[in-house]
C-alpha cells in the first residue's frame, strides 16, 4: 500500500514541492528591491496564503525589460526557478504571498465577501522610476475568499489578459503590466478539461474602490482611514496625507484620473466588459482584464461580456458608470467625517461627482482631436465635428480602429468610404479645420498615424492563438506580442493583424476566465 502511493501523482506532486521549500533555504532572492508595506497593515487587510502546488510548471512568456525595470535579479541558477516561483511552488525568500480583501457592487448589487480568490500578491517591488509596484500570481490556487471555487484558471484568460495588458501598455493607457505565464501542467475543469495557466501581473497598486466599500459596509472607520493615508502616501505623491479635507482632495484626484483613463478606453473602441466597483482601480488605472475587448465594428451599444444581458457595461455607457462607481466610493469615504458634517461633506461630494462628467467630456473631446488630426488645445471647437464622424461610423458600421487610422485617405479622395451626406458635411468642416491649423499633408499624415493605432489584440486573433496554446503552440502567442508592441508601426507581414474578422471569424462575447 506505502509503495503505491509513493508511486502516485499525488506523492510526487508533494515531494517536489518539499524538494522545493527546501531550495528557499538555499536560493538568493530575485526580488533585489522587495518590500512589503501592504503585509504590514492589519490582519483585516488579507489572508497570508501560500498559492497552491501545480503539477509540472513550465514557463512560456517572460517580460525581460520589465523584470529588469522592477530590479528582478536572475543568475544561471534562479533562470531555471523562474517557472517555480512564478507558478507559487518555490516561495522567494524576500516573498510574503497574500490575498487582499475587498468588496464591491457587481452589476449593481453590493456583495460584501470578495477579495482575491485565485490569487496572491507575493511581493511589493520599487521600480526604476522609484514607484512601487505589487508582483501578483492570478489563478495560483484558493484562498477564503475563493466562495466555493477552484481558484484556478485555464490557459486561455491567461494569454488573453498577457496580450491585452501588454498592448494596453504599448498604446499609452495606464494599466496593469504582465511579467510571466506559466503552464501548470494541471487540469482545470469548466465546461470541459482545460490547461491550467498561472498569470503574473504587475501594478502601481491592485486597490480598488470596493476595498473601500469593504471596511465602509461594515463600519471599520479606522481601518477606513488606514487605507485612505496607505493609498495617497503610496499612489498619490501630489497630495499631503494629514490634510484635513483629505478624502475629499482624493476623491477629486482619482475622479480627475478615472476621466482621463475611461475617455482613452474609448479613442481606442476598448471595452472593459465588466465595469464592478471591485475591478475599478483607486490610482485609475486599468484591472481586472476580464470579458474585455476591442471592438471591430462600431456600435455605441457594444456589448461583450456574456452575463451583461442588459447593457449596463456597453461602450457608450463606461462614462456614466464610472461615475456610478465614483458615487459609491464617495458614500464609503463620508463615513470618515464626523456624524455632524456628513450631510455637507455629502453636498461637496456630490458637486465633485457632478464634474466628473464635464471632466471626462473635455478629456474625451479632446483624445478624439488627436485622432482627427487636429490640436487638443482646441477641443471644444471640434466637439460638433467628432459627433459627425462618430454618427457616421454608427450608421455604417465601420471598423472602428480602420476608420481612424485611413483617415489620410480622405485628404485626397473620399473613394475608400461608403458615400453619404454625413461623411460630405464631414469632410468639409474637417479639411477646413485641419488647414487652418496645419499646412502641410505629410504633417497631418505623420499626425494621424501617432494617435491611431493599426494593430489592436482584436478578439477573433486573441481566440486563434489560444486555440494554438491549448494544442501546446506558443508561437503564435509569441508573434501576435510582438506585433502588438509596436501597434502604431507597419509591420511587413503582419497584415492579417490588422484586418478586421471575416463574418465567420467574429467574436460577439467574451468570458470572465474564472
Amino acid at each position: 500500500m506505502l509503495r503505491s502511493i509513493k508511486q502516485g501523482p499525488k506523492y510526487r506532486r508533494l515531494t517536489r514541492h518539499f524538494h522545493g521549500v527546501q531550495a528557499l533555504h538555499q536560493m538568493k532572492s530575485i526580488f533585489s528591491r522587495a518590500q512589503h508595506s501592504y503585509a504590514q497593515l492589519p490582519q483585516e487587510f488579507y489572508q497570508k496564503i501560500s498559492p497552491q502546488v501545480s503539477t509540472e510548471p513550465k514557463l512560456i512568456e517572460w517580460n525581460q525589460p520589465l523584470a529588469t525595470f522592477l530590479g528582478i535579479e536572475l543568475d544561471d541558477a534562479s533562470l531555471r526557478q523562474r517557472a517555480q516561483v512564478f507558478s507559487g511552488n518555490l516561495q522567494d525568500p524576500k516573498s510574503i504571498p497574500l490575498a487582499m480583501a475587498y468588496s464591491g457592487h457587481q452589476f449593481g448589487h453590493f456583495n460584501p465577501g470578495l477579495g482575491d480568490g485565485r490569487a496572491h500578491v507575493l511581493v511589493e517591488v520599487s521600480g526604476e522610476d522609484g514607484k512601487i509596484y505589487d508582483i501578483q500570481l492570478k489563478g495560483s490556487g484558493r484562498t477564503q475568499f475563493s466562495r466555493g471555487g477552484d481558484g484556478r484558471s485555464p490557459l486561455g484568460p491567461v494569454i488573453r489578459e498577457y496580450l491585452i495588458s501588454e498592448a494596453m501598455h504599448a498604446l499609452g493607457i495606464p494599466t496593469t503590466r504582465s511579467l510571466a505565464a506559466v503552464e501548470t501542467g494541471d487540469l482545470v475543469y469548466r465546461e470541459q478539461p482545460l490547461a491550467g495557466g498561472i498569470f503574473t501581473r504587475v501594478a502601481q497598486s491592485l486597490i480598488r474602490i470596493g476595498s473601500f466599500e469593504h471596511f465602509a459596509a461594515r463600519g471599520q472607520v479606522k481601518h477606513l482611514k488606514i487605507l485612505l493615508e496607505y493609498v495617497v502616501k503610496r499612489s498619490y505623491p501630489e497630495l499631503d496625507p494629514r490634510s484635513d479635507h483629505l478624502p475629499l482632495e482624493f476623491f477629486t484626484a482619482l475622479s480627475e484620473r478615472q476621466a482621463r483613463l475611461v475617455a482613452k478606453w474609448m479613442g481606442l473602441g476598448f471595452i472593459h466588459g465588466v465595469m464592478n466597483t471591485d475591478n475599478s482601480s483607486a490610482i485609475g488605472i486599468t484591472i481586472d482584464y476580464g470579458p474585455c475587448a476591442f471592438m471591430d465594428e462600431f456600435d455605441e451599444k457594444k456589448v461583450f461580456s456574456s452575463i451583461d444581458h442588459y447593457g449596463r457595461y456597453a461602450y457608450q455607457n463606461q462614462a456614466v458608470i464610472m461615475q456610478w462607481n465614483l458615487a459609491s466610493l464617495a458614500r464609503a469615504l463620508l463615513l470618515l467625517y464626523p456624524e455632524s458634517e456628513q450631510e455637507s461633506a455629502a453636498q461637496t461630494f456630490e458637486l465633485k461627482l457632478q464634474d466628473f462628467m464635464a471632466c471626462y467630456q473635455e478629456h474625451y473631446a479632446r483624445v478624439m482631436s488627436m485622432k482627427l488630426g487636429l490640436e487638443e488645445k482646441n477641443w471644444r471647437q471640434h466637439r460638433e465635428l467628432i459627433k459627425i464622424w462618430m454618427s457616421y461610423l454608427q450608421k455604417h458600421h465601420l471598423d472602428f480602429t480602420l476608420s481612424f487610422r485611413n483617415l489620410d485617405f480622405l485628404l485626397s479622395s473620399e473613394a475608400s468610404f461608403p458615400q453619404d451626406e454625413l461623411l460630405k458635411e464631414f469632410v468639409k468642416v474637417w479639411k477646413a479645420q485641419l488647414f487652418q491649423e496645419e499646412e502641410s499633408i505629410e504633417k497631418i499624415t505623420k499626425d494621424l498615424h501617432r494617435s491611431n493605432p493599426l494593430y489592436i489584440p482584436r478578439n477573433h486573433k486573441i481566440e486563434q492563438v489560444i486555440e494554438s496554446a491549448y494544442q501546446g503552440d506558443h508561437t503564435p502567442f509569441r508573434e501576435m506580442l510582438g506585433v502588438l508592441s509596436r501597434p502604431f508601426t507597419q509591420q511587413e507581414g503582419k497584415e492579417s493583424y490588422s484586418q478586421s474578422p471575416k463574418k465567420e471569424e467574429r467574436i460577439t462575447a467574451t468570458f470572465c476566465g474564472t
